[in-house]
């Protein structure tokens, strides 16, 4: 088994992107011996405050227009979570279980928030998430997220997402990600930065 290991946010949308993407490919080449592993990088414990749901509706509509016109079809802002901690640490709780089941909690969690509107910081929802994969609550602990974010700081992690591949690491590959004048986001695919990026997975 290939370990792909992802240093994100749950609520980040340019990680929703690229998961979706890497798992398409996957999917593509037949190589379900590649697993994605993804750590904790708490972007309110980064930026001192979870992110603002206004400007991640932002964020959405801009990737949407520019390179993603076919995700965040059911995201609804007024469900925004009001904090990710609980989400991640779910997520942290499932990897101990087992990598597969690790890799389909952080997807679901994902979809879940993005595709279908759902307050992934309800502790009903979560519960529901973790009896559905088998996952034991009581391992539910955020001292875990907080632990992945300490070694984040000292694997040099970027931002959110930032993947470690066998061959290298990569910092949102595959898009270009600048906010002009007017406020906006200006996103554009980088075809080139991707393919590199899956071949350093799947070598």
């Amino acid at each position: 088994m290939r370990t792909i290991e992802v240093f994100a946010d749950v609520t980040c949308p340019f990680t929703h992107v690229g998961l979706r993407r890497m798992v398409a490919a996957r999917q593509a080449q037949g190589r379900d011996d590649v697993v994605l592993r993804v750590r904790s990088w708490p972007l309110e414990v980064v930026n001192g405050a979870p992110l603002d749901a206004a400007f991640v509706a932002e964020e959405v509509d801009d990737i949407r227009a520019q390179v993603a016109p076919d995700l965040f079809v059911g995201f609804n802002s007024e469900r925004f979570p009001s904090s990710a901690m609980t989400a991640m640490a779910l997520s942290a709780a499932a990897d101990r279980v087992d990598p597969i089941t690790g890799e389909r909690v952080s997807l679901a969690l994902r979809t879940m928030l993005f595709e279908e509107g759902v307050d992934i910081s309800d502790e009903s929802v979560l519960r529901s998430v973790a009896a559905e994969h088998g996952v034991d609550w009581s391992d539910v602990d955020p001292a875990r997220v907080l632990a992945d974010h300490a070694e984040g700081i000292e694997r040099h992690v970027t931002g959110s997402p930032h993947f470690f591949t066998p061959g290298g690491d990569f910092f949102c590959p595959g898009l270009a990600i600048s906010r002009g004048d007017d406020g906006h986001l200006h996103v554009e695919p980088k075809a080139e930065v991707f393919e590199a990026f899956l071949a350093s997975c799947f070598a």
